[in-house]
């Protein structure tokens, strides 16, 4: 069991990367490809003291490397889930699960608008994970909303498990039903289903973590980064503005100073 999972690889979850293998604890860092970080695409910054002019691409590139050289484990993949039992979460990404004593989000501004009837019907009907979930809709007729390239080898899955797969390239859609899903609306068709995945580059922290307070769209966390989950910390732009890196560097050492003191406590006990 790892001593802490860092959800994020910005500068917040890089940080806090750092600063957890300073104080002892193994940590893995799960985000997306590098190229999708906004720090990556930002052709210079001019406010991250100590490099006056450096690119991007180029202060992400020296975050990671630190992380690495500083033992960190790093994996590229979406997380779909966290399942917190037995003192420990349980965090899914693709096919994999890791199970850690803490958790860090970090993972930025969710950019992302929900589909109608997404959040009322998730956990009935509607999923992020055909690896978690693919084996309840065997037999049945699903629709998978292809919003990664990995959405392909997801629904591939599903159709190889005995499930009736429709894929959808819609950004428009609405999911129906009362209780549990019936249906889909995709650019005005409806079609009907058992099952809905939805598969984007991330999920909605507060989708993906359950009982996570949020405020207009940020996650809640106090002055040590703690949120309303114990175990769950957050740091960086996902817990609200300014969006700078400076700030977001120092949320994930203190993140992971919590996560220190949490996995210790936890460990006490």
């Amino acid at each position: 069991m790892l001593d802490v999972i860092i959800v994020g690889g910005g500068p917040a979850g890089l940080s806090a990367a750092i600063t957890a293998r300073q104080r002892g604890m193994s940590a893995t860092v799960i985000s997306n490809d590098a190229s999708q970080s906004g720090l990556f695409k930002a052709r210079e910054v001019g406010n991250y003291p100590g490099f006056p002019g450096i690119s991007g691409p180029e202060l992400l590139l020296k975050l990671t490397d630190h992380a690495a050289v500083a033992g960190a484990t790093l994996v590229t993949g979406r997380v779909n889930t966290v399942m917190p039992a037995g003192g420990a979460f349980h965090i899914g990404y693709g096919a994999e699960i890791l199970t850690s004593k803490s958790l860090i989000l970090a993972t930025g501004v969710a950019q992302t608008s929900l589909f109608p009837g997404e959040e009322e019907l998730l956990g009935n009907g509607v999923s992020y994970c055909a690896t978690c979930d693919g084996m309840l809709y065997r037999g049945k007729r699903v629709c998978v909303v292809c919003l990664t390239p990995e959405a392909d080898e997801e629904a591939e899955y599903l159709a190889s498990i005995g499930c009736e797969v429709v894929k959808l390239k819609s950004k428009k859609v609405a999911i129906k039903g009362e209780g549990r899903v019936t249906s889909i609306i995709a650019d005005g068709e409806e079609i009907a289903c058992d099952g809905v995945f939805i598969l984007r580059p991330a999920v909605a922290p507060h989708l993906l973590v359950q009982d996570l307070e949020t405020e207009n769209g940020h996650i809640k966390a106090g002055a040590s980064a703690e949120t309303s989950v114990p175990g769950v910390f957050a740091a960086g732009d996902c817990v609200g503005a300014p969006y700078q890196i400076a700030k977001a560097v120092g949320e994930g050492l203190i993140a992971a100073l919590s996560a220190s003191e949490y996995s210790a406590a936890s460990q006490a006990t």
